[in-house]
Parts: C-alpha cells; structure tokens; sequence
C-alpha cells in the first residue's frame, strides 16, 4: 500500500511467524524500511495504511470490533495513538479499510452489512472514528473521483445487479448514479484518474455473463470502449496505478495492470491511444499489485527479497505511439460496435470534477 503522493508506503511484513507492521520511505535517495512491531505479533488479516505525514494506521479486529491506531517509530521502539473502534456485532458485517484519500491525511472505512453499507471517517476526525454515511445496498470497490477526498465511487449491488454510484462526502454521503452501461449489465469502476479524467470499468454490457474491461472519459457523453487489447485470453487484468499530471489528455495517460495467468504474475502497461497492452517483466520479490507513476512516465515497482528486502525497481515502459488518423471502419471494441450507453456522469456533482 503507497500513501497519497508516493512518499511513505507500508505493508504487514512477516518473521517466521509473526507478523508486524512496517513502513517504507520512498521518496530519498535510497528507500529503507522501518518495523513498527507493537507488543505483540499481529494477526495476519491485520490491514496497514500509511499517512502521508509518515505514520501508519492500523486496524485490528476481534469479535466483531474494529480498532483503529497510528503507529510511528520512537527511536528503537514504536509510538501508538489510539483512534477508537467501530463495533460491528452482526457477524454478517465486513469492514474493511478504503484506498488511501488523495489528501493524504483522513482515512476511510467501508462496512459492508446486509443490506447497507457504512461509511466511515477512521482518522484524521476531531473525535474518533466518525459515522459519515449508510447506503442501502451492499457496496464494494472504493475509487477517488477527485483530488481532495470528497467523491467517493463504490459499486452497489441492489436488486440482483451492481452498479457504480458516487458518494459526497462533504453533503452527508449523498449518493448520485455513475455508471450505467446497460439496464441489466454490471457495472463496476475500477480506476479513475482525476488529471486526465481517465477511467477503467468492467461491465458485460457487450457479452453478458462475461465482464470485460473498457475505458471512459469522466464527464463525458462519449461511450466507455471496450479494446480487444484489454482482453487477451486467459489472462486477468487488475488495474493499480495511472500516470499523473496528464491534464485532460485522457488518451495519452498510461495505466499500470497486475497481469495474472497460468505462468505467474507480471506487469502490463496500456495508454488508450496505443491500442496495444505492453507485457514487462516485474522484479524478482514484486509486491505484485503495487506500484507509482511518476508524471515523467517512469513506473516505480516496490519489491523484497531476502537480499534486498526493501527495493523500488525503475520500469520504462515503451513510449506512446504517434497519434493516428481515425480507421475508415470502427475497430473491434469501439464505441459503434459495442453499442453500450454513454457514461452518464451526472450534472451533479460531477458535473464540477471536470471544471478546471
């Protein structure tokens, strides 16, 4: 897990048979690690997060009760703030921590009941863990729509189908529609990039029963696209990182993809304009399903071995091809031939996220 801004990263590290939190410094000259053990070893579902100021939260869990801490070195030992808890007494509720916020300073959690969904503010509040929103629906995903924290999207299943709906955190988790490709597809958002206005969806609009990946621009009226390149047979494409600072040249924004199939794990990189999705070789330890952009185009792979155990591997991939003229005939995915529904991302409130 990277922080906002890529300076701190953290990850529940494992010796023998313990485990214990442990915080990356990214942003030096050299990354290093630093284990933040507490008294004792933690149960290995334990989630970390780091902050960007450099301490970690962490949740642990028994009997239903979630309890949030900061943890920060103090020299040879580790600092702890206590945060509070959130009880879930009904067996049937997950909760589970949210992608870092983009401000780098509140964290977030989802639990997940019955039929609703809670959103809660874990840190960064005034007094505790704070009860933001309940959804009706079951949600999962979690995807920042803008640079501050304030649009969240998550998927909501209601009624037999999912489809992803936005939540204002700032207007007391009122809940807006985001993507309906089709009236019976299932429509999920897996990345949003708010630079270009980038965005990575999986619907099976265009074969049902079998969900597929395709892109949109947010706040556009065009149809999402759904690329043969992101669909190569028995491969699973999981999206993890874009390339920042690509200002509303969603085209041209490269997307980093945790490449899974029957020989292992690797890395893919793909930018819509490039029509193609570039296979890479990761490093040797990838924490598989991790990694940052920097705004030059360099994607930053973190990694551990027993010889190296804290590393952050340079890819470069291919650069981006020359812009085209548009094919005489539409390409298999296109817009024409998909034939699914426009991404309507409503006036309001996304009608403001594009605003520059």
């Amino acid at each position: 897990m990277i922080a906002a801004g890529g300076a701190y990263g953290a990850r529940l590290a494992r010796d023998g048979d313990s485990w214990f939190p442990e915080r990356w410094t990214l942003d030096g000259p050299e990354p290093y690690a630093v284990p933040l053990p507490g008294n004792q070893p933690e149960e290995p579902g334990t989630e970390v997060q780091p902050m960007a100021d450099g301490r970690v939260l962490i949740r642990r869990t028994a009997d239903g009760r979630h309890a949030f801490s900061l943890l920060y070195p103090t020299g040879p030992g580790t600092g702890e703030l206590p945060l509070g808890a959130v009880e879930c007494p009904d067996p049937g509720t997950r909760l589970h921590l949210l992608p870092p916020a983009p401000c780098g300073q509140r964290a977030y959690a989802l639990a997940v009941g019955r039929r609703s969904t809670d959103v809660w503010l874990v840190a960064g509040g005034g007094f505790g863990p704070e009860h933001l929103a309940e959804i009706p629906g079951r949600c999962s995903g979690g995807v920042w729509l803008d640079g501050t924290g304030r649009m969240l999207a998550l998927d909501r299943e209601t009624g037999g189908r999912t489809k992803a709906v936005v939540v204002d955190l700032e207007r007391g988790g009122e809940v807006s529609p985001l993507l309906q490709i089709a009236a019976e597809s299932d429509d999920r958002l897996l990345l949003a990039d708010p630079d270009s206005g980038l965005l990575l969806v999986s619907s099976d609009a265009p074969a049902p029963g079998e969900p597929r990946l395709g892109w949109g621009v947010l706040g556009s009226t065009l149809p999402v696209r759904f690329p043969e390149s992101l669909h190569p047979p028995d491969l699973t494409l999981t999206p993890f990182a874009s390339q920042p600072g690509q200002a509303l040249v969603p085209e041209s924004c490269a997307v980093a993809f945790r490449i899974d199939g029957p020989s292992g794990t690797w890395v893919g990189v793909w930018r819509p304009a490039d029509r193609r999705l570039h296979q890479l070789a990761p490093p040797e330890g990838w924490l598989a399903g991790s990694g940052l952009w920097t705004a030059e185009g360099v994607l930053r792979l973190p990694y551990a071995t027993r010889a190296e155990p804290c590393g952050v591997a340079p890819l470069t991939p291919p650069p981006a091809a020359p812009p085209s003229p548009a094919p005489a005939h539409p390409e298999p995915g296109s817009p024409a031939s998909c034939a699914p529904r426009p991404v309507p991302l409503q006036q309001a409130p996304l009608g403001r996220l594009v605003t520059k």
